[in-house]
């Protein structure tokens, strides 16, 4: 099974940025995640919107941005350390 593309509920959420789909799904929800994909940013406003390899992601997490590219989709939810594999920062620059 070789998926090109994930909900982006599932990704936060595999990626350990949400503690549970129904919150990474609220997150989206109420706009507060920007993905970047073909050099097109949008802001996210459906749970089922799908991330790909390479895409942007922007969010504000406790307080502070969260600024990275997506490496990997993931096929579950597993620890901490197969979760950092999904993704790499990006520099968000001064400030």
């Amino acid at each position: 099974m070789n998926e090109t593309s994930c909900r982006i509920d599932v990704w936060l959420w595999r990626a350990r940025f949400a503690k549970s789909r129904s919150l990474a799904a609220a997150m989206v929800e109420r706009g507060a995640v920007r993905l970047t994909h073909n050099g097109v940013q949008t802001r996210l406003d459906k749970p089922s919107r799908s991330v790909h390899v390479g895409d942007g992601l922007v969010f504000a997490l406790g307080g502070r941005l969260v600024d990275l590219t997506v490496e990997a989709l993931g096929e579950r939810r597993g620890p901490a350390e197969e979760a950092r594999a999904l993704y790499a920062a990006r520099d968000a620059g001064p400030g």
